[in-house]
């Protein structure tokens, strides 16, 4: 009877030893409590545990990844969107994580939520659609400074979906498809007063040589006799025929009229 009464000592002293040892994972940390005061962080590795004296909570440091449900936003020109994203985080002080909030996960996704909300309605719909970057910025920034009192690291927010109702995603097109008419003929017309311009280089160039101005007469005979057409329009510039004109006029002035007598 007395070795047995030992052995059972000896078990429910090594049942008891054995209750407090504690491995934890390379991400894993203990928060230690003793007789409900806080004691230490301990871990990775083995963790010893006073049963009944002290208790501790287990805290995963890894990156969570988690996902904001889809929200109503109303941007600042009164257009109705859902907008839904990602959030990645991470705790860096276990401590803060179970001692300053009752559930840092819940805490976190909720905060996450009323930011999306209130950030993005402070934007106009060109400004989400266009600047998704700053937009992701602006909340990384506010969630990391709100949770930093919880020990919670916000590292990357992303805005995944922005959702339109059909009558929007139509007034887009068409405001896209006006603005890229808008730059067509804006263009066009740029274009028109660039040659306007070089024609009226061209006409100046012109009429101070002559001769350059005939040649470009005979240079476009030659483009037309080249053209596979049965009627041939010939062009006659009047200033080819000045030269034969003014030959002519002495010629003329010398003759008898028609009326005059003739000297015997």
């Amino acid at each position: 009877m007395t070795i047995s009464a030992v052995g059972v000592i000896i078990g429910i002293l090594l049942a008891f030893v054995l209750s407090g040892l504690k491995v934890l994972r390379e991400y894993e940390r203990a928060v230690v409590f003793t007789l409900g005061r806080f004691w230490r962080v301990k871990g990775p590795g083995l963790v010893v545990i006073v049963p009944f004296v002290q208790q501790m909570v287990r805290v995963d440091v890894r990156t969570i990844v988690m996902d904001v449900p889809s929200q109503d936003v109303i941007s600042r020109d009164n257009v109705s969107v859902k907008v839904n994203a990602v959030l990645y985080f991470r705790v860096v002080d276990p401590e803060l994580a179970i001692n300053q909030v009752e559930n840092y996960l819940e805490a976190t996704s909720q905060l996450a939520q009323t930011t999306l909300r209130s950030v993005l309605g402070q934007h106009e719909l060109d400004e989400m659609l266009a600047e998704r970057d700053k937009m992701n910025a602006d909340l990384q920034r506010i969630l990391d400074v709100q949770t930093d009192a919880w020990g919670v690291k916000v590292a990357n927010v992303e805005i995944k979906h922005i959702d339109l109702d059909e009558s929007m995603i139509r007034a887009i097109a068409q405001q896209a498809e006006a603005e890229r008419s808008r730059r067509a003929k804006v263009i066009h017309a740029a274009g028109e007063l660039q040659a306007s311009r070089k024609l009226q280089e061209a006409a100046q160039v012109l009429a101070e040589a002559p001769m350059a101005m005939q040649l470009r007469y005979l240079q476009t005979l030659t483009q037309i006799a080249g053209d596979k057409s049965s009627t041939l329009v010939f062009p006659l510039p009047i200033d080819l025929l000045k030269p034969l004109l003014v030959s002519a006029q002495p010629s003329a002035a010398g003759a008898p009229s028609s009326g005059a007598a003739i000297p015997e």
